[in-house]
């Protein structure tokens, strides 16, 4: 049965069918239950009376679902999986969804354009709250819902990945646990990994529930509170107004802020808290992460002050901007873009930061800078004093070596991604379009590398990304996969190491 589909050809050797099967095993299950999830938004759609957008859900649901199986019972081989196939279906997972996710789009004419349709659903699924849709009250509640689900769906996927894949790369958080901590792997809440990622889905869900409850008690509507509850959960940034949470009352503002600072602590630590809240200050990473946005605040909230804004509003938006850069989330309630330049500065800086490993956050990460900054002031030192035995110490704790190297290799390669990606965009609007400034094309590589959505200039909060060409759009498509993967799996993919048996 799988011969047909794995033909034995000159050089392609039992093992790397095996390893093709399982690939194709692995990914079609994930298809098939991204087309399952399909389902709530047609059964939304046919609760409203769309009945178009209903039948073309249904059958988005309905491909989908059956090419899955396809890979899955057809041409998939059960068994476990080795190493190097755990990576390689990391990286290709969120390359593969995303050409199904766009079926919704397509198939109900909300978005007719497949390079805005593919750039909209990788924007869901790596939860960045870039779009090209200009007004997202004019399409329908299924095709919204969708939307939404897109990046509730992306945050719980990039949980477990954290858990799971990331740490074998020194990306994860589970070697920063061991420096903090005794015992062999504290990051790791049960035995089985399995039992570990039910638990952090079901924290993730209660988060999800809580959120909904306490924006519905607002001045949204019940569908906004489940829309904007699944998305702020997510740390994703879609809304269903185009002023984002500028729309919405200050009540619902401080709603999100709170629940957008949660959804940036790991939740490894969330799960300890339950029993321990004393878990939260003993983490050198939480203090970090909450300085960071303490710190960020201020200075936005000077910022805008000092611009002449009223202190109750001014406080708001800039604790507001600052939770919402550090954690990636991309809702807004000001348009950036309008602000003084220096003010602007540090909104691309924001970009870099990132939450703690484990959250449903993007970015670098808050333990890979404090990590830096322990080992760049180790080598300082050793300049004046090179015969003495330095370590780098991040909690009170010796780093591994192996740590410290990962996490200069990884911002190394964020760092080359950034300044690539800059330039081929860049380069692929002037080419192919009207061309942009460098503000507007650095803003929207660390947006999109960041998984944080509005930029500066024409791609701020008050635009879209529906002007920009169809290669940039796959260029920042990509660079939002790359920064949500955390580089390393995605790289990995163009290696032949990878592939080689």
């Amino acid at each position: 049965m799988t011969s047909s589909v794995f033909p034995r050809i000159p050089g392609y050797s039992r093992r790397r069918r095996g390893m093709a099967r399982r690939l194709a095993s692995l990914l079609g299950a994930v298809v098939v239950s991204v087309g399952v999830l399909m389902l709530p938004a047609a059964a939304t759609a046919a609760l409203y009376g769309e009945w178009h957008d209903a039948r073309a859900l249904l059958a988005a649901a309905a491909v989908t679902a059956v090419v899955g199986a396809v890979g899955w019972r057809l041409a998939g081989e059960r068994g476990e999986m080795t190493t190097k196939e755990a990576f390689a279906a990391a990286g290709l997972t969120y390359f593969v969804i995303a050409l199904f996710g766009a079926l919704p789009y397509l198939l109900t004419g909300a978005i007719s354009d497949p390079s805005d349709a593919l750039f909209e659903t990788v924007a869901g699924f790596t939860t960045t709250g870039s779009t090209v849709v200009g007004d997202p009250g004019a399409l329908s509640h299924g095709v919204l819902l969708w939307r939404a689900m897109t990046q509730w769906l992306g945050g719980m996927g990039i949980i477990v990945l954290s858990v799971a894949i990331l740490p074998w790369l020194g990306a994860g958080g589970v070697q920063l646990a061991r420096a903090e901590a005794p015992g062999p792997e504290p990051s790791r809440l049960t035995p089985r990994f399995r039992e570990t990622a039910k638990r952090l889905w079901l924290l993730y869900v209660a988060l999800t529930v809580v959120a909904i409850a306490f924006l519905a008690a607002g001045d949204m509507s019940p569908f906004e509170a489940v829309f904007h509850g699944l998305t702020t959960a997510a740390s994703g940034g879609f809304s269903t107004e185009p002023g984002s949470m500028g729309a919405f009352s200050a009540y619902t503002q401080w709603v999100v802020i709170v629940v957008m600072f949660l959804t940036g602590i790991s939740f490894a630590l969330h799960f300890r808290a339950l029993r321990d809240p004393g878990a939260y200050l003993r983490s050198t990473e939480f203090r970090t992460y909450a300085a960071i946005v303490l710190v960020g605040a201020v200075i936005v909230v000077a910022g805008l002050w000092s611009a002449g804004a009223g202190v109750a509003g001014t406080v708001r938006d800039g604790v507001f901007a600052a939770v919402a850069l550090v954690t990636t989330t991309g809702f807004v309630t000001q348009d950036w873009a309008r602000w003084v330049e220096w003010l602007q500065i540090l909104v691309v800086g924001m970009m870099f930061f990132g939450a703690m490993a484990g959250s449903t956050s993007g970015g670098v990460k808050t333990f890979r800078f404090g990590i830096l900054l322990r080992s760049s002031g180790a080598d300082l030192r050793r300049l004046l004093y090179p015969d003495a035995v330095l370590s780098p110490r991040y909690g009170g704790r010796a780093l591994p070596p192996g740590l410290v190297d990962s996490v200069q290799s990884f911002f190394l390669f964020y760092m080359m991604a950034f300044v690539a990606g800059t330039f081929l965009l860049a380069l692929a609007e002037a080419v192919f379009g009207a061309g942009t400034d460098l503000v507007t094309s650095a803003s929207a590589v660390a947006s999109a590398l960041g998984n944080i959505g509005p930029a500066l200039g024409d791609l701020g909060p008050a635009g879209t990304y529906a002007a920009v060409t169809a290669p940039g759009k796959w260029l920042l498509s990509f660079l939002m996969i790359l920064g949500r993967l955390e580089v390393f799996p995605v790289l990995l993919l163009f290696t032949r190491h990878l592939w080689r048996r």
